[in-house]
């Protein structure tokens, strides 16, 4: 018994320490040269006790690249759309779990274990700062670019582009759509996040696998 106890101890210790340095040291290690470019994107960070979304202002250039989500039923040209906002993760338990209150065991055990990955996109109209929930970043007109490819190259496509997942939606104003790889917890949907925040120049931690240690390490290198 006190084998099991040191040894349920020296992993939550080793799991704190991970969490710690994935926080703390900066990914990227050194921070590449600026190139001068005006700040002229603002891009912000949802996020809830589990989970972080990437809100992106819909403009020209946004619906371009996104414009297969109009045949699949959402509006995103609507002028009251002020933001599309994406996610990633695990199939199952994100499209299982709406709300806390429909929490079924299945779908969290495949959500902590292996699981197909999914995208999920919403529409927003304008979202207020400051806000507790709500991190905002101002990015150059290529690192936005950079991002939306990013974003752009998550979906799993097949011959006719992305590949919604037919009935999968919360309500009027969202869609899954099949990602590209697949979702683990240790690489979640805020180790997403904070790739995407990468791509678009935004420092992260070295790991962030919680909300909160990704906030920490946005606030710090940022």
């Amino acid at each position: 018994m006190k084998r099991l106890f040191r040894a349920c101890a020296a992993f939550v210790l080793l799991a704190v320490l991970a969490v710690a340095l994935g926080t703390v040291i900066p990914r990227p290690l050194l921070s590449s040269a600026s190139d001068g470019a005006a700040k002229t994107r603002r891009i912000l960070v949802l996020s809830n006790p589990i989970h972080t979304d990437i809100a992106i202002p819909v403009d020209g250039k946004v619906l371009e690249a996104f414009g297969f989500l109009m045949p699949d039923g959402l509006p995103i040209a609507d002028p009251n759309v002020a933001y599309l906002v994406f996610g990633r993760g695990s199939r199952e338990f994100y499209i299982a779990t709406p709300t806390w209150d429909q929490l079924k065991p299945m779908p969290l055990l495949k959500g902590l274990t292996l699981d197909r990955a999914a995208m999920h996109v919403s529409l927003a109209g304008p979202i207020g700062e400051p806000n507790p929930v709500v991190s905002g970043f101002d990015v150059s007109e290529a690192e936005f670019s950079a991002l939306l490819t990013f974003i752009r190259d998550s979906f799993q496509d097949d011959a006719r582009g992305p590949t919604v997942i037919a009935g999968a939606e919360y309500g009027r104003y969202d869609r899954f759509y099949e990602a590209d790889g697949t979702f683990t917890a240790l690489v979640g949907c805020n180790t997403w996040t904070a790739r995407g925040l990468r791509e678009a120049g935004i420092t992260t931690g070295l790991w962030n696998p919680l909300p909160l240690t990704l906030k920490w390490s946005l606030d710090l290198y940022n």
